[in-house]
């Protein structure tokens, strides 16, 4: 293996209006929304420390309050539980805090998923760092994260996540023109295009949220001039990183995934997420599940 310095931090961006679901977003941030009892925004930071990053960095906007203090302590309300004798509801709201050490730093304008994650150049410092977006959920079965890492110590450079999607779909996320490696699951990247027509696709791999990326991507970043939707757009910053040697920032590749994903970025796919990890949980599936097929069969 090379030696690539080790990939110790985590970059959430969470800066953005979740207009799809207002009014719910309006005064509660998109991150927020339980997924069952949980915010989304917890098993991300739960899929972070699992891979070993404990140091995690929020990029948050206004009205993002209640993300820190849903991290932080609640004293008032661990001590109503203690009385209770509630142990089971004190770990769960303990549990947030003791995950990883957080910081937070605000997108003060939404300039857009690449401006959002420049806004950790000062944190993030001369290291390379993980980037994981919010609405994207990955199985805890499926240490995705970690494979990316690995791959990040072999080849250096940026690991981004790619699956294969319909094609009728490509058309919603940046699309990647690969080469195989020796490796099964990883591949060379050599394009990429944010949200291309379908007919001008170079193919069907999609990136999902999931990043591992160099410390160049930050002097990219800051001469990448706004693209599709008048914002400073990750994708091209790292079709640039691409095409360099090891030694500008590049090369980057991919790790194909085939395992379980969960969207939360509208409303059908959130409530599908919700039904699924329902369905999963043992102490909800033996009453939910049964309900879930009588109530389709009821709607026919």
């Amino acid at each position: 293996m090379a030696d690539f310095d080790p990939v110790t931090k985590a970059v959430v961006p969470a800066a953005g209006l979740g207009t799809r679901f207002l009014p719910a977003t309006k005064a509660t941030p998109k991150e927020m929304l339980p997924i069952v009892d949980k915010p989304a925004i917890q098993y991300v930071v739960e899929e972070a420390a699992s891979a070993g990053l404990l140091d995690v960095l929020m990029v948050t906007g206004k009205n993002k309050r209640s993300i820190e203090d849903h991290f932080d302590r609640a004293f008032e309300l661990e001590e109503v539980l203690e009385a209770k004798g509630d142990d089971e509801r004190l770990s769960q709201v303990r549990e947030p805090a003791s995950l990883a050490t957080l910081h937070y730093v605000r997108q003060g304008e939404p300039k857009g998923l690449g401006h959002a994650v420049l806004c950790a150049k000062q944190h993030v410092g001369d290291h390379p760092f993980a980037c994981l977006l919010g609405d994207d959920l990955i199985d805890h079965r499926d240490e995705l994260l970690k494979r990316m890492i690995e791959v990040r110590g072999t080849y250096g450079g940026s690991v981004i996540a790619l699956m294969e999607v319909p094609r009728e779909q490509v058309s919603l996320y940046g699309v990647a023109t690969i080469q195989a490696t020796a490796e099964d699951d990883v591949v060379r990247v050599t394009d990429l295009i944010e949200k291309p027509p379908v007919d001008e696709a170079p193919s069907n791999w999609a990136i999902i949220g999931r990043y591992v990326i160099d410390p160049a991507v930050f002097e990219v970043l800051e001469n990448t001039p706004p693209g599709r939707g008048n914002e400073i757009q990750l994708t091209d910053a790292l079709r640039t990183l691409a095409g360099r040697s090891t030694e500008e920032g590049g090369p980057v590749h991919g790790v194909l995934f085939r395992g379980r994903r969960y969207d939360t970025g509208d409303k059908l796919d959130y409530l599908r997420t919700v039904v699924k990890f329902a369905a999963d949980r043992p102490d909800l599936a033996p009453d939910f599940v049964p309900w879930l097929r009588e109530f389709l069969n009821e709607v026919g």
